[in-house]
């Protein structure tokens, strides 16, 4: 499953540079995609939105088993660009301890990443970049070798307008040791307002298939209270990352 997810997170931070994950998938922090700390971040201001971010990774062994995974993290975004995600994590039941809940909070306006470990009731207090947005380009990206990159009719994606881009990619026979050639795709639809994919559709043949969709999607201004240490947290500095000064939150402990 994170040879699955690592593969569609890869493709996800080559196709756009936007994500609220301060731990994970898309738009997304918290484990998922998501998004998914991968590449740089854009901060996009004046859209906010609240959304469920769901991650599935199927993956068809030899003999015909299937082996199906899911993960859900909620996704906040304010008018001004701040980003909160957060997922339940549940122990495994021999431990015995109740499931918790671990938030990562991107406050651009502040200039800080918290991560809240509810099982502590610890808020983690790390500096964070104020990312900027790209300038425009008009030199056309360059194309990688053995893609080919199709766009798509603009549709409806979970209530929301959305672009869609596929890239196939064909590993010729022998590049890594394979008999025959490869070939993946991945499909990713960005929304037109939001700006985050709201459906990403990845396939390979040596992990299976994985799909990260942003459903439950309200365009609307969510709670301040959601960007901002809760009262009875106990909060402590660290350095750039989170606890230790690594990316990886109360979570690595």
């Amino acid at each position: 499953m994170n040879k699955a997810i690592a593969f569609l997170l890869l493709g996800a931070s080559l196709t756009y540079a936007q994500g609220p994950r301060g731990g994970g998938f898309g738009p997304m922090g918290g484990r998922g995609m998501g998004m998914f700390g991968v590449g740089p971040q854009a901060l996009v201001t004046g859209a906010p939105y609240s959304a469920v971010e769901v991650v599935q990774t199927v993956e068809t062994l030899a003999d015909g088993n299937r082996i199906t995974n899911q993960h859900k993290t909620t996704v906040h975004r304010d008018g001004q660009g701040r980003i909160r995600t957060e997922e339940t994590i549940t122990p495994d039941a021999s431990t015995g301890k109740p499931a918790y809940t671990v938030a990562t909070i991107l406050d651009y306006v502040g200039g800080y990443r918290y991560m809240l470990d509810s099982s502590t009731m610890t808020a983690y207090q790390s500096p964070l970049r104020i990312p900027r947005t790209p300038p425009a380009s008009s030199k056309t990206p360059t194309q990688r070798p053995n893609v080919v990159t199709a766009e798509l009719a603009p549709q409806s994606i979970n209530g929301v307008l959305a672009s869609g881009t596929q890239h196939t990619q064909t590993i010729p026979a022998g590049a890594i040791g394979n008999a025959q050639a490869i070939q993946t795709s991945r499909v990713v639809w960005m929304s037109n307002d939001l700006k985050v994919p709201v459906q990403i559709r990845s396939t390979d043949p040596r992990f299976g298939s994985t799909t990260m969709e942003l459903t439950n999607i309200v365009q609307a201004e969510p709670s301040g209270s959601l960007f901002v240490v809760p009262a009875g947290y106990t909060l402590k500095a660290t350095g750039r990352g989170g606890p230790g000064g690594m990316m990886r939150g109360p979570r690595g402990r």
